[in-house]
């Protein structure tokens, strides 16, 4: 892994445009060394400081960032018929209430659906149905789908949640999560970064100071 250190003096964003490049060109020339039958992701990993998990209030949040990290991001659609009709046309998987019902709430099988994709997607008219349908289920494993509706043009909103990232602080004071992929330019690997991280300091309570150190691998 790559450390990638703070700048001086302070400025909007406080990494060393020049470090970060070059730990870019690191990790990237690394990855053409190992050559893998995978588009290998690039890993984003914050260190926090001066924050007490246990009394601090805990920050969530996501944000759309410009290059999609995850090149295999499944996502299913849970829809009603004209959204189901919709992901088949762009090739999506897509399930109907009915075939929610068919789990009859059995964990195993919940467990299993959720499992098998990074994400999910329920047209608006059935989102509130599927907690009393599935159970907690999707809550749980931190999936539950994000609402579209018909307005919205579908293969656009699954775009957007293949590029979005989350940030959620847990007891540990380490985030790490998915930032970019090594089929990217190191610019666009970059503008990922400082996105990402610019967002991170906005939900801290003291921002840059309550981050300690930055890496990628």
């Amino acid at each position: 892994s790559s450390p990638l250190h703070l700048s001086r003096p302070m400025s909007r964003s406080k990494l060393s445009q020049d470090t970060l490049l070059t730990s870019i060109e690191t990790v990237l020339e690394g990855s053409k060394e190992k050559q893998r039958k995978f588009l290998e992701t690039i890993e984003l990993v914050i260190v926090l400081k001066n924050i007490d998990p246990k009394r601090d209030k805990r920050f969530a949040g996501s944000v759309r960032i410009p290059h999609a990290p995850r090149p295999r991001f499944n996502v299913c659609v849970l829809g009603d018929e004209v959204h189901c009709d919709e992901a088949k046309l762009i090739d999506i998987d897509r399930m109907t209430l009915d075939d929610l019902k068919k789990l009859n709430k059995d964990k195993k099988k919940i467990k299993k659906l959720v499992n098998s994709y990074h994400a999910f997607l329920a047209s608006d008219t059935i989102i509130k149905q599927i907690p009393r349908v599935v159970g907690p289920g999707f809550n749980k494993a931190g999936k539950f789908p994000t609402p579209v509706s018909h307005s919205e043009n579908l293969a656009e909103k699954i775009q957007e949640v293949k590029s979005t990232i989350k940030f959620q602080m847990k007891r540990e004071l380490c985030l790490h999560l998915a930032i970019a992929n090594v089929g990217l330019a190191k610019e666009e690997v970059a503008t990922n970064i400082n996105m990402g991280v610019n967002y991170l300091a906005s939900l801290t309570k003291k921002g840059w100071q309550n981050i300690k150190a930055i890496y990628i691998k």
